[in-house]
Order: C-alpha cells, then sequence, then structure tokens
C-alpha cells in the first residue's frame, strides 16, 4: 500500500495554459506540442475563437495544453467571448506560456501583460520565430521582456523549425506539480469531433475567401453519421448579409462547389474515411453581436 501511494504521489498533472496576441505562432506551437492538430492554422489574425483542450498523457504525467484566442481589444460580442477566452487561461494555469515573437512591440496590449505579470504561478515567455532575427536584435528582446516580465523565464524559439520545442517540453515536465490525472489516459482533448469538423471547413472559409467574409462567417455541424465506409456531413455555414452569402456560393454556385470540394478532402485526410459533405448558406443577421445566438453557437465563457 505505502508503495502504491508513493507512486501516486509522484504523477505530475497541471494545465498549461498558452496565450498571446494574434498571429505569434499560439495554434503552431499546441499543434507542435500534443503531436497532434487541435488548433486550426492560418496567417489571418482571429482564427482561433475558442479555447481549446490538448491534452498528452505518460505514464508519469499528463500535460493538459490550452490554446487561446490571441489578446485583442474588443469591437463586438463575438470578440468579447474570444477575450473573456484568454482571461480565463490566466485563471487556472499551473504553468503559463506566454507567447510573443521577433516583430511584435513588447507591450501590446498592455491591460493584459499587467494581469499576466500578477500571476503567482511559473511563467515561461517564449520568443518564437527567432529565425527571422538575429542574435543583436533577440538579446535587446530577451533584456526588454526580463523588464517587463521580471518573474518569467524566457526561452528562444522558433516552432516551424521545431528549434527549443524540446527544452520547453522538458522544462514544463520539470515545473508541472504532483497531481493526479485531470483526464482519463486515452482522452486527447474535451471537444467532440463535431468541434473538429466544423473549426477544418472554417479554416478552409479563412483561406479560401477574402476581406470580411471569414470574420463573419460561422459553420454549424447539423448532421453526422458514419459507417464502416464512409462519413456523411451536413453543415451550415451562417454569414451576417445576403451580400456574404452570395460571394460564398458564386455564380451559379460555382464557388461552393469548388471550396466544398476542397474542405471534403481535408476532412477525409483529417477522419481518415470517405466523406460526402453538404454545405448549406444562411443568413443569420449580426450573429456575431447576438448573445444568445452566441450561447447555442457554443461561445461560452461560464
Amino acid at each position: 500500500m505505502s508503495n502504491e501511494l508513493s507512486q501516486q504521489a509522484s504523477f505530475k498533472s497541471g494545465f498549461v495554459n498558452i496565450v498571446g496576441n494574434p498571429n505569434v505562432g499560439k495554434s503552431t506551437l499546441m499543434n507542435r506540442l500534443v503531436g497532434e492538430r487541435m488548433s486550426i492554422i492560418t496567417h489571418k489574425a482571429q482564427t482561433t475563437r475558442h479555447r481549446i483542450v490538448g491534452i498528452v498523457n505518460s505514464p508519469t504525467m499528463q500535460v493538459v495544453y490550452s490554446d487561446t484566442p490571441g489578446v485583442l481589444q474588443p469591437g463586438y460580442h463575438l470578440q468579447e467571448r474570444m477575450r473573456a477566452f484568454s482571461e480565463s487561461a490566466l485563471g487556472d494555469a499551473d504553468i503559463l506560456l506566454y507567447v510573443t515573437d521577433v516583430v511584435e512591440k513588447v507591450d501590446k496590449n498592455q491591460d493584459f501583460l499587467e494581469r499576466v505579470k500578477a500571476l503567482e504561478v511559473p511563467i515561461i515567455v517564449l520568443i518564437n520565430k527567432i529565425d527571422l532575427s538575429d542574435e543583436k536584435h533577440l538579446n535587446e528582446l530577451v533584456i526588454e521582456w526580463n523588464k517587463l516580465l521580471p518573474q518569467a523565464e524566457i526561452l528562444p524559439i522558433s516552432v516551424t523549425n521545431n528549434f527549443g520545442v524540446k527544452a520547453l517540453e522538458k522544462r514544463i515536465a520539470e515545473l508541472l506539480p504532483e497531481a493526479p490525472p485531470y483526464y482519463e489516459q486515452d482522452q486527447l482533448t474535451d471537444r467532440p469531433l463535431r468541434f473538429f469538423v466544423s473549426e477544418i471547413i472554417r479554416e478552409k472559409i479563412l483561406r479560401y475567401y477574402k476581406q470580411e467574409i471569414p470574420y463573419a462567417s460561422e459553420v454549424v455541424v447539423e448532421h453526422y453519421k458514419e459507417s464502416s465506409t464512409a462519413i456523411e456531413i451536413s453543415c451550415l455555414i451562417l454569414v451576417e448579409r445576403p451580400s456574404q452569402r452570395a460571394i460564398i456560393l458564386g455564380k451559379e454556385g460555382r464557388a461552393i462547389k469548388r471550396f466544398s470540394t476542397s474542405a471534403r478532402r481535408a476532412l477525409e485526410g483529417y477522419l481518415g474515411k470517405h466523406v460526402r459533405l453538404d454545405l448549406f448558406v444562411k443568413v443569420d443577421n449580426n450573429w456575431r453581436n447576438n448573445s444568445k445566438e452566441l450561447d447555442r453557437l457554443g461561445y461560452l465563457t461560464d
């Protein structure tokens, strides 16, 4: 019995939350750390809208990573929810990863940084994209971040080149508190499969369409049925105005046919089965500013 209690006490588990401004590489880092595609990635700001959990299990440790939307000053209700997701990651972190890069100003979103500064948990500032900088500039950034967050450790990395990631994983393992696991050992995330289906389609919208279309769009999975050989999926794409619907459909529906083919192929790669995909486009006026609609769409902050 004493040996069993000793083994349980030595197990480590905790929440490692990833925060930072838009387009600094948070989602790429999340996917790299988890070893699976958890978060969609594009070069557009506001790609990540939700807080997404990815779980890494080993015989002695469970790391619960959490990707969050880029910190921004909200302009409408959806962005308020996104900001709330980022702030919630400050409240339950056992370790906080603050991701920045060699391009952005160090004092961007100073109000959020002040909240980070007040935390009493281990903080690691990750200066990403160091392959785009030189040693002189990097040293200057390290000095500035030491002044801004004096209690934080600073680790230069390049996520796309996998530089510094192993050192980060090692440090997380050292800092993680002793605790029992929060999730089952075979669990990868707290999100259902339908969520990732909708995210993959939304990623295609971000890549395929321009201007305001990606930001005014939301994807809802209405039907998902899997057999031994194929998966039937029916999704609703919400937009805010008839003109946006017309752009997504294209002349005589040609644009959405091309888009649907691209989305279907991406889903087949993710799901590993043949996919029959039906897409429909509906106008939902001002859904981004409708609190009840945001609740229905899963943007719940409580």
